[in-house]
């Protein structure tokens, strides 16, 4: 069979991802694809994204059809050099078999961990090679690790990932260390003391990057990079609209139009994603925490604390992401990064603009970590 047949197969975003659904095919046969060019759209039960090449080459053949859902790795398409047979094609087709789903990740790990500190049951997970600093992600408020579904595999080809479900959040204890930044910015470091880990690229979003901020100005010597994506932290306006709304919201039609304000497109809040966050707010003590957290950070359309204005000069490298049609917190506030901070304002995303613009995001953080 020959060698210069390429499967294009089902991506897995995510840790929890077993399948998805061809939305569309962005490319016909006989298109020469270039890596890193957009090739299909693929819905999850979360979210949808672009499939981006992996490899270069001359799509021959469409193996799988718009509408059709298939588990992850199962093959797609197939590109092939001109002179390669159709008949070729037609056994490694026929060849081809998809890992079962049984299977685990090619490193053989767990896909995720726990850890106690201060008495909080923490989950975590970790990704990519083991040597190296690692980048640690932070996610933002009634969220979880899950909000770098498209983002912590595709950073983890270049390092070490580590993401957790804050105290309160995920599946991590609804239990809080105490509710000021300083609180919850110690607590990370705990944690990564706890799992052994020293120096670190610090990202985070929303909430999340306020933490960073401020893990930044306490441990500035454990941290390499700052990363702030859509952050809280550089600046006083907030939308309490929305955070009052998500803890106060206990049904599917109250929840529905308060998670379509973080997304420039409200079409990709999905039943699935609605249903995910109502099991979370039902969790026994997280209404709590959500309510605590909301009234000591976020308060009359103000951040109570803005630890990012602190941060000064290049020390940490910085670098500052946000969506243009962020309805939370302004995209004015990235104007407010330091001086030699690189900011990045993308258009046609919102507040969560690492998951609408993945692949660019992806891209301004594997470049700013890999030369800090």
């Amino acid at each position: 069979m020959s060698s210069a047949i390429t499967p294009i197969i089902m991506p897995k975003w995510g840790l929890e991802m077993r399948e998805g659904t061809i939305a569309d095919w962005l490319v016909d046969v006989g298109t020469q694809i270039i890596v890193g060019m957009p090739i299909m759209d693929v819905e999850t039960d979360k979210l949808s994204n672009s499939v981006e090449a992996a490899d270069a080459g001359l799509l021959r053949r469409r193996v799988a059809n718009a509408g059709e859902t298939l588990p992850v790795r199962a093959l797609l398409g197939v590109m092939a050099d001109s002179d390669v047979s159709d008949a070729e094609i037609d056994a490694f087709i026929a060849a081809f078999e998809v890992p079962a789903a049984a299977d685990e990740d090619e490193d053989g790990g767990p896909s995720f961990d726990y850890a106690d500190i201060q008495g909080i049951k923490i989950r975590y997970a970790r990704r990519g090679p083991e040597e190296g600093v690692p980048l640690v992600l932070l996610h933002g408020f009634g969220g979880d690790q899950g909000n770098w579904l498209f983002n912590i595999d595709a950073l983890a080809e270049q390092q070490p990932v580590i993401a957790l479900d804050l105290p309160g959040h995920g599946q991590s204890h609804a239990k809080l260390p105490g509710t000021s930044l300083k609180h919850l910015s110690d607590f990370v470091a705990a944690f990564l003391d706890q799992i052994g880990v020293d120096q670190v690229h610090i990202g985070g979003h929303s909430m999340g990057g306020a933490i960073a901020s401020q893990f930044a100005l306490s441990y500035p010597s454990r941290t390499r990079s700052l990363t702030l994506i859509c952050s809280a932290g550089l600046g006083k306006e907030i939308n309490t609209g929305y955070t009052d709304g998500f803890i106060a919201a206990s049904s599917k039609r109250e929840l529905k139009p308060v998670v379509e304000q973080l997304f420039a497109n409200p079409e990709l809040v999905t039943r699935a994603l609605v249903d995910d966050l109502l099991k979370y707010k039902r969790i026994d003590g997280v209404p709590d925490v959500l309510a605590q957290l909301g009234k000591a950070l976020f308060k009359d359309g103000q951040q109570v604390e803005t630890p990012g204005l602190k941060l000064t000069g290049n020390q940490p490298p910085m670098l500052v992401i946000w969506g243009s049609q962020d309805k939370v917190i302004p995209a004015t506030h990235a104007k407010n990064a330091p001086t030699g901070a690189h900011v990045a304002v993308l258009d046609g995303a919102g507040h969560m603009v690492m998951l609408e613009k993945a692949n660019e995001v992806n891209a301004l953080i594997k470049k700013h970590t890999i030369s800090n």
